[in-house]
């Protein structure tokens, strides 16, 4: 199923974790068009810049979500979030670069670089919520019991620059 120009449903449900714990990992209809809105206001306009992207997380319905460890309520699970990761490709751009475009040139509900070491991310996590445009920006700097430390980012961070 397409859910934009550049963009099709398998892309975001596509899960080794899903298969090897037999679960499923098909949206629900509201969680599609979700997802339909978040290709279309943040995805689309970053392929047309860059041209092809690597998602490494999209969709994750509640039951995956749950045994990959991620947040309760994370945006993944209502197809308002992907995960962005450009390491190992050949593309003439950089998980920075993605970050720094979208910061200045798109709405988001939250974005976050995730896990910086050595002004290089480890992917790029963005979100699209409609309802909640706050475009919150966070840096994710490592974990404590298992769970994730973010502070901040307030523009000036060598971290992803």
């Amino acid at each position: 199923m397409k859910l934009s120009a550049h963009f099709d449903l398998a892309e975001f449900t596509r899960s080794e974790s899903a298969k090897r714990h037999g679960v499923s990992n098909e949206p629900t209809p509201e969680h599609q068009d979700n997802l339909k809105v978040l290709c279309e206001k943040v995805l689309e306009p970053i392929r047309v810049k860059f041209g092809p992207l690597n998602l490494s997380s999209g969709y994750r319905s509640k039951t995956l979500n749950h045994f990959i460890g991620g947040a309760m309520n994370s945006d993944h699970s209502f197809g308002r979030a992907a995960d962005i990761d450009l390491d190992g490709t050949s593309y003439s751009y950089t998980n920075n670069d993605v970050f720094h475009y979208i910061k200045n040139n798109l709405k988001f509900k939250q974005l976050i670089a995730e896990f910086p070491v050595n002004g290089k991310l480890g992917w790029v996590h963005v979100s699209y919520d409609s309802n909640n445009l706050k475009n919150e920006i966070l840096i994710a700097t490592g974990k404590t019991a298992g769970r994730t430390n973010y502070v901040t980012y307030k523009g000036n961070e060598s971290l992803v620059k």
